[in-house]
């Protein structure tokens, strides 16, 4: 058999592998806290559970959806209306997506031709240059470093290497990183596609999940936004919906039409049911949004807190459901102190250089289980002395 040449450019991917040494642990009975994946445990509130059973109960809804309904693309404009005073035409400028990791998989299809150039941060959560790369494209990383709070320097990306370019992504609230951009930032994002010719793509799947009493928006308020490119948005997080995969490509027309006829070709729409339940959390009651970020922050807080007197240093991060933290100084690679680490004190995060070079020396926690459980994994590592030794 024979295979595409493409897959040489792809290793497992490493939740994969750490999947596979959770399950490993399990079968021989040894303690295991998963702090990987991104997977929350934050169920969805009760009105979304039920929207989605009554729509599941009614045997219509199992034809094909083909095209999102009405209603979703109206709940979303009035969403983006009210949450990030962003105007969006229901018909044109909104795209559902199953999940907003597929969206993020698929539309360098509907934009790069092979060899085109685009621009992927550094750290960047994999799907971002995974996408690209399924396309043909040719990858520039362009860093976030710790010392400008990991937002990226527009100005450092060489002359030529922007002229080259089709596309960028960018992500704030960041994952792994968990930093933040400031509106400074994004203006200057704006000039540089509008004076380069590039299409931006901002994926903001966290702006819930600002902490200390902080608040984010979105990449399309600012102006002239719309004009350069598109938002990516999901409902996994925020509303408890991971496992639903409900996500939304919105912004410039053009860019989501595209998406869209790509999309016509590859599958047949959001499941009416799960439509219905993305419908009743971005409608109704929104406390929910608030009781889970305050949930997230006081995890944030055991785990740093926690980290840090034991002699790992954590700074609190200031968004998003994860931490991003250096490794103790006498490791080497992010992957043999995350290998060490689970084997040692039975604790599974994911290492720094997963999500690109410029992710070497960290490790990024998720905050996916309960304080109780994270105070149990802060005496594991302090137990196991990894922090101070070999």
């Amino acid at each position: 058999m024979k295979f595409a040449k493409r897959m040489d450019l792809f290793r497992e991917g490493i939740f994969t592998r750490l999947l596979e040494i959770k399950r490993q642990r399990l079968e021989n009975g040894d303690p295991v806290i998963d702090l990987s994946v991104g997977t929350p445990n934050i169920p969805p509130a009760p009105h979304i559970i039920n929207a989605l059973c009554e729509a599941a109960a009614d045997t219509r809804n199992y034809i094909y959806a083909v095209n999102d309904q009405n209603d979703l693309l109206q709940a979303v404009s009035g969403w983006y209306k009210h949450r990030y005073q962003v105007d969006l035409d229901p018909a044109t400028q909104i795209c559902s997506l199953l999940g907003s990791q597929e969206g993020l998989a698929h539309i360098s299809l509907s934009i790069v031709d092979e060899g085109d150039l685009v621009l992927v941060p550094d750290p960047c959560y994999p799907v971002f240059a995974d996408g690209p790369l399924l396309a043909g494209a040719e990858l520039y990383y362009m860093a976030q470093t710790e010392e400008n709070n990991y937002v990226i320097q527009l100005q450092d990306i060489p002359e030529e290497v922007a002229r080259r370019a089709k596309f960028m992504l960018v992500s704030y609230p960041n994952n792994p990183t968990a930093a933040i951009a400031p509106d400074s930032f994004y203006n200057d994002l704006i000039a540089f596609a509008q004076k380069y010719e590039i299409i931006v793509l901002h994926d903001n799947a966290y702006s819930e999940l600002v902490f200390d009493g902080n608040s984010c928006g979105s990449f399309l308020s600012y102006p002239g936004a719309m004009d350069v490119g598109v938002e990516f948005n999901s409902l996994s997080k925020t509303y408890g919906l991971a496992g639903a995969r409900i996500g939304f490509c919105v912004g410039h027309a053009g860019i989501v039409s595209m998406l869209k006829k790509l999309k016509s070709n590859m599958d047949y729409g959001m499941f009416l049911p799960i439509q219905k339940a993305a419908i009743a959390a971005i409608t109704g009651d929104q406390s929910e949004v608030i009781r889970v970020r305050e949930i997230y922050e006081e995890r944030r807080d055991i785990l740093c807190e926690g980290f840090t007197s034991l002699g790992w240093p954590m700074d609190k991060p200031a968004a998003t459901m994860f931490i991003w933290s250096r490794i103790p100084d006498h490791y080497q690679t992010s992957e043999d102190f995350a290998m060490e680490l689970v084997h040692r004190a039975g604790v599974i995060v994911t290492p720094g250089s997963a999500f690109g070079p410029s992710g070497e020396g960290y490790v990024r926690l998720a905050l996916v289980q309960d304080a109780d459980v994270l105070r149990q994994a802060v005496k594991a590592v302090g137990d196991s002395g990894i922090v101070h030794k070999k």
